[in-house]
């Protein structure tokens, strides 16, 4: 029997196509874990997408702040839609077009947890709307899309962060701080392992299932035939969407290795490698790679697809080792060692989205920024050029392009499908200050 208050599944199905539904009254809450305020007070929150990501994940996590009011969500999958209602337990505004979302006043922040080719026009969007924006990993789909997601945010005047959520464990930051504060020595070396990539998607094209938008799934992307290993979770192992493990954990572990390397603001020089690859027919990103990172007066970073999951850190007196689970130093001792007044200390977050509440209160800068969530990820997407091309690639950080190669720099930018492509910046007034956060913020000595 269903819960009283929330629709079925076939309730739902039969009004989907309803722009919108009044919002329920729910009590205020404060920013934080409890205790009451000003409904004013709350922030209001539309998701764009809604998909086992968000309802496994992201929802629950956004869900234990009371701040949180959630407005609506949109999603081109009607059954999502439909999770979106049976997860908030009441009545909800639910849409096919995300823009329709951002039409409202009562939204001052989007979820944003699309397939990545999707990312950049959501972000955009967003933030010429006037809306506060917490985006999934990896931010971009190509390096062209990053550059535009910034100018968006900072003309805009807006709060962002990126879902790199390991920025906000305790276990890397005290490895980064380990590593930036000399206690390892003068680092020589620093590995990531991210897992290899599978295969599949070789099953056949079939009709797109009700309720599914399917052209405006593909968004940006070629026209295809509808296949289930297409859509959804498995849409990273295909490059028109994502770009494999290596924006799916490397936008993690590198974004760690960076974090650590102190290069976070500005990123490699060159990448090249080796990787193997699926036969045609199905997934197209790498099985297996190794990519090999140079940086400016800063140590090497090699990109692994074989080894333990996780960061190493190996500097000339020792050895950091971080992951999910742990941290192991070598010597032993570090790993308990008191940082002295006079180390370096950066940003401290204990829960991600917490964190993006808060300076959507404080309008200042989060702890994986725009810039920061552009700069981990276009180092995936350069050893994905790197690989696919099968040769070293030159990279100018400051100027952000490839250099010396034509062919390469081409591929900072994909051929966009009409209606869908990645739209303009637009300034809007606002008048709330912008985040005024700047490098020197993310560090501190004591």
């Amino acid at each position: 029997m269903a819960k009283e208050g929330v629709k079925t599944r076939r309730d739902f199905l039969k009004t989907a196509a309803r722009a919108s539904v009044a919002p329920m009254i729910v009590s205020a809450a404060t920013l934080g874990r409890g205790g009451a305020v000003a409904a004013n007070d709350r922030i209001g929150i539309g998701f764009i997408a809604f998909g086992d990501r968000v309802k496994g994940g992201l929802f629950p996590d956004f869900k234990q702040h009371p701040v949180c009011h959630f407005v609506a969500a949109a999603d081109v999958d009607s059954a999502h839609r439909y999770n979106f209602i049976k997860a908030v337990g009441e009545e909800r505004p639910t849409y096919n077009d995300y823009r329709e979302l951002l039409e409202r006043k009562d939204i001052d922040a989007v979820v944003i947890a699309t397939p990545d080719h999707w990312h950049a026009r959501a972000i955009i969007e967003s933030a010429n709307a006037g809306k506060d924006i917490y985006c999934e990993k990896p931010m971009t789909l190509t390096i062209e899309e990053g550059k535009r997601c910034v100018a968006a945010v900072r003309n805009n005047r807006r709060v962002f962060q990126t879902g790199s959520q390991q920025r906000s464990d305790s276990r890397f930051r005290k490895a980064c701080e380990l590593v930036r504060n000399g206690y390892i020595g003068k680092v020589e070396l620093i590995e990531t392992f991210i897992g290899g990539g599978p295969t599949g998607g070789t099953d056949v094209d079939i009709d797109p299932p009700p309720g599914l938008d399917w052209d405006r799934w593909l968004g940006q992307a070629p026209v295809v035939p509808y296949r289930k290993t297409r859509c959804h979770y498995e849409f990273r192992w295909w490059y028109a969407y994502s770009g494999g493990k290596m924006t799916d954990w490397g936008a993690h572990h590198n974004d760690i290795a960076q974090w650590g390397n102190g290069t976070d603001y500005s990123g490699p020089i060159s990448a090249e490698g080796e990787a193997t690859f699926p036969e045609p027919g199905g997934y197209d990103t790498a099985l297996t790679f190794k990519i090999r990172y140079e940086y400016k007066d800063a140590a090497p970073v090699i990109c692994n697809s074989e080894g333990r999951n996780g960061v190493i850190f190996t500097g000339s007196e020792g050895k950091v080792f971080v992951s999910r689970s742990e941290i192991e130093t070598t010597p032993t001792e570090l790993a308990n060692i008191e940082f002295k007044d006079s180390d370096l200390r950066l940003y401290k977050s204990d829960n991600h989205q917490l964190n993006f509440l808060e300076c959507v209160k404080t309008r200042e800068d989060p702890i994986c920024h725009v810039e920061v969530g552009h700069r981990s990820v276009t180092v995936c997407h350069l050893g994905n050029i790197a690989i696919r091309l099968g040769r070293k690639i030159q990279w100018d950080p400051e100027k952000e392009e490839i250099v010396g190669d034509p062919e390469a720099h081409d591929w900072m930018t994909r051929p966009q499908r009409h209606p869908y492509e990645v739209p303009e910046v637009k300034v809007r007034r606002s008048s709330r200050r912008p985040a005024a956060m700047n490098r020197r913020s993310f560090i501190s000595r004591g």
